[in-house]
């Protein structure tokens, strides 16, 4: 991936960036793979676009990690998936001695990436990472991005049949926690596959609690 350049974005090819690239093409699959690049490609070009200053490389590892915790090696057993990619990212990071504010951006990223509302308003990497997944998974900006370096991205990390296999892709990563996904919208891939399926819910937890009042 030495210099290689897409949609005007240069990969980044440091060593971090090829060993957060070989951990994904190690325990991911080709679906993660693509749908990580652009991901990464989306985000960094709308951070191009908005003139926004961010570090290509921390959202380059953000968006290569931020689906890792959907994989056996880095899926623990009551986290929510998102914490399992963070976590995963924060030690692969320290391990580089990256410096603990750069590594915290990461964590925030990928464990915020899911949770509209919020990811937008924090810092570049992590609002540019959820803008990026956002058009990826449901297309949101789809209008506003450019066509051309749309194309471009997907020509190189092509879509193939994606809206059908990322919701089971979901799925097979959670399905044995279904309570990760209280509060959050990865309930509705438990209840795609699972009709019947009920998370608790948030005013029973008030009505029933400990409290005599």
């Amino acid at each position: 991936m030495t210099n290689q350049e897409i949609a005007g974005i240069k990969i980044p090819d440091s060593q971090l960036a090829k060993d957060a690239a070989d951990l994904l093409r190690e325990h991911g699959n080709d679906l993660l793979w693509n749908h990580s690049n652009r991901v990464f490609l989306f985000g960094a070009v709308n951070g191009q676009q908005a003139k926004q200053n961010y570090d290509l490389e921390l959202l380059y590892v953000s968006a290569l990690f931020h689906d890792l915790g959907l994989t056996k090696k880095f899926s623990s057993a009551d986290l929510r998936f998102e914490v399992d990619g963070a976590n995963a990212a924060r030690s692969f990071l320290q391990h580089y001695q990256i410096p603990d504010e750069s590594v915290r951006l990461v964590w925030d990223a990928i464990a915020l990436h899911t949770t509209p509302g919020i990811a937008e308003h924090k810092e570049s990497e992590v609002a540019l990472l959820f803008s990026g997944v956002g058009l990826d998974v449901m297309g949101d900006g789809f209008e506003q991005f450019p066509s051309d370096l749309r194309e471009e991205i997907i020509k190189a990390y092509p879509r193939n049949n994606f809206k059908k296999e990322i919701i089971p892709a979901f799925y097979e990563g959670f399905k044995h926690k279904p309570e990760t996904t209280f509060g959050n919208m990865k309930e509705d891939v438990i209840q795609y596959f699972q009709p019947e399926y009920k998370n608790k819910n948030f005013c029973q937890c008030i009505l029933h609690s400990p409290w005599n009042e």
